[in-house]
């Protein structure tokens, strides 16, 4: 077996080789010699992937990073173990872990060993053997374990990226009858923890297309302890071919979920229809993942039906009524510019809307233009975006020349003007972004089958880099046109640490807080169970994470101390084991924990009319 290349050295910052010393250039990381990665265990009975890619896409290597095998089909059907329910297979993550493009804090420093960027941007066939295996986002699964296993971390996001978008089968039927006095939820919500076989989560929508709640008992057998599922539904009819299920948004009040061409709307609690279904007249082709302050949010449907469809009808909702706001028709960018698909993302007052090569500000009250992202420099061109506590872009620099080459800034959310501008080093990608405050991207470079995350400063310069020993595995989505920098679930960040989760190799993994100062670990847990347990977000002092559940085992959403000396996860809600088929059968899913309610949804519909396909999973107390 090929021997992994040498750990790099923390000195000065980027994890320079141990036996060169710091240099003020980019270099790329060393490529590993003679690794062959070995082939994943393949999940059940996939679907068939997409005949074709569209038209001027390429599809990605094989299992490269940021790209997740196809999920299996629905309901209870059994998966590997790994983050989010999505199958996986070896080393998602598939670049070696070795220094990435930092060798020194600040200026882009000396090559590390083999980093993260071995994908290019994820396409439209699904991969089928992951090419390096043990980087970040590696989903876990069975199989032979890469030659690289046990370099640093720097693995975490791209294979991950690939679960969660294109992967899944998380299906959904809608149906059911006027909500006006016919059937009502009957789902007990008392605190009662006895077991109950008659309070089963029915609901059976209002007659426009809501989801379905089935005709199952899943609370059939709860035990003591256990929680319940408060309401369950089905997903709208989808076309033999698929269709995306974006966006899930919660309230106090309301969950609200995109699928197809509607946007639906359930109580938090009891899961009865809180307003009636959108119906848009095309295919929902973008959602942003954030809300305003005051509970409003975008979705785009396309144009038209054919193939060529741009994704350009952008809408404003008001969650808490169901009420359209303002629409747009996103113009037609310059020679080149797509908007077949966009990337909606909500930062401050400002909705930034995202095509191939070029971003629109929007007001988010309004709908007025606030400016435009263009081309700068001559030659770099905004391809991607991230929003939240901070809007960052991700430029294409010098494409197909000596100097091409990636560029990050953040923008003011006003103004569209940058604040900062970092170059990353040539051959060097910016795949994802696991958090925007602070800045934590991760980067992959396919040449040298290489991958690392970085950690900025508030002022652009480089702060550090992961170097732990060790594989990890966030879920990701497919980014099909374009990079979908916040398409990741299983990793979170506060101001000074990094959480990820191990690859499982078998049985329990672990989450690793990494410090964001030096790259170093500063400690480890272990799942309370025999399945993953992927971070969700921090609350206050403490991390929230999933445990995924199992053949015999509900999941489980934990809460783990972040400071002092005890990091032992507390668990908030055990869900019940009668659910737990239905629980697995979420392959490509969206997950929330809310008020002290679990939502489960998934982001995409087969269209499979054999079954009813999965929309929407709702836990409590």
């Amino acid at each position: 077996m090929t021997q992994p290349p040498e750990k790099p050295s923390q000195q000065g910052g980027f994890g320079a080789p141990q036996d060169q010393p710091p240099q003020g250039g980019f270099g790329p990381p060393q490529d590993p010699r003679g690794a062959t990665p070995p082939p994943p265990a393949q999940p059940p009975a996939a679907p068939p992937p997409p005949q074709s890619a569209p038209q001027g896409t390429t599809p990605p290597p094989q299992g490269a990073p940021g790209t997740t095998p196809p999920p299996a089909p629905g309901y209870g059907y059994p998966q590997q173990p790994g983050p989010y329910g999505q199958p996986q297979q070896p080393g998602p993550y598939g670049y070696p872990q070795q220094p990435g493009p930092y060798a020194q804090p600040g200026p882009y420093g000396q090559p590390q060993q083999p980093g993260p960027y071995g994908q290019q941007q994820p396409g439209y066939g699904y991969p089928t053997q992951p090419q390096f295996p043990g980087g970040p986002g590696t989903p876990p699964g069975g199989g032979s374990r890469s030659p690289f296993k046990g370099k640093p971390a720097m693995v975490i996001g791209a294979a991950l990226a690939a679960v969660l978008v294109i992967g899944g089968t998380v299906l959904v039927v809608s149906s059911g009858d006027d909500d006006g006095g016919k059937k009502k939820p009957v789902a007990d919500r008392s605190q009662d923890a006895k077991p109950s076989g008659s309070d089963a989560p029915i609901n059976p929508g209002d007659g426009d297309g809501d989801g379905n709640a089935g005709t199952e008992d899943l609370n059939d057998g709860r035990q003591a302890g256990e929680s319940k599922v408060l309401w369950y539904k089905e997903a709208p009819d989808a076309p033999g071919s698929g269709a995306d299920a974006p966006g899930m948004w919660i309230t106090d009040e309301v969950a609200v979920k995109a699928a197809y061409k509607q946007v639906l709307a359930y109580d938090v609690g009891d899961g009865k229809v809180s307003w009636p279904a959108i119906t848009f007249p095309q295919a929902i082709c973008a959602a942003s993942a954030q809300k305003t302050s005051d509970d409003k949010v975008f979705v785009a449907y396309k144009e038209g039906t054919k193939s060529g469809a741009e994704c350009n009808q952008l809408v404003q909702i008001d969650l808490a009524t169901g009420k359209k706001g303002w629409t747009k028709e996103i113009p037609k960018g310059e020679l080149f510019d797509s908007s077949l698909s966009l990337s909606l993302n909500i930062s401050g007052d400002t909705l930034m809307v995202g095509r191939s090569q070029s971003g629109l500000g929007y007001d988010t009250d309004s709908g007025d233009k606030l400016f435009d992202k263009k081309r700068y420099d001559n030659a770099c061109f905004p391809s991607a975006f991230a929003g939240g506590a901070k809007l960052l872009s991700v430029s294409s620099c010098g494409a197909g020349g000596d100097n091409e080459h990636d560029e990050v800034q953040e923008l003011d959310p006003a103004t569209g003007k940058a604040k900062w501008t970092k170059k990353i080093p040539k051959g060097w990608r910016v795949e994802r972004a696991y958090s925007v405050d602070p800045v934590v991207l991760y980067l992959t470079n396919a040449d040298k089958k290489q991958w690392n995350v970085t950690t900025l400063k508030n002022d652009g310069t480089a702060r550090s880099q992961v170097d732990v020993d060790e594989s990890f595995a966030p879920q990701c989505g497919w980014a099909l046109l374009s990079r979908d920098l916040q398409g990741c679930e299983g990793v979170a960040a506060d101001a000074n640490t990094l959480y990820l989760p191990t690859e499982a190799k078998s049985g329990a993994n672990e989450v690793v807080a990494v410090s964001l100062e030096t790259g170093k670990e500063k400690w480890r847990v272990k799942s309370p169970a025999d399945d993953s347990m992927l971070p969700l977000r921090m609350d206050g002092a403490n991390l929230v994470a999933y445990v995924e559940p199992s053949y015999d085992a509900g999941g489980r959403i934990v809460s783990i101390p972040t400071g002092g000396g005890s990091h032992t996860p507390k668990t908030l809600l055990q869900n019940p084991q009668g659910a737990a088929d239905v629980e697995n059968g979420f392959f490509s899913k969206a997950v929330d924990y809310v008020d002290g309610r679990f939502y489960l949804s998934t982001t995409r519909l087969t269209g499979n009319d054999e079954s009813k396909e999965k929309l929407m999973l709702a836990y409590g107390k």
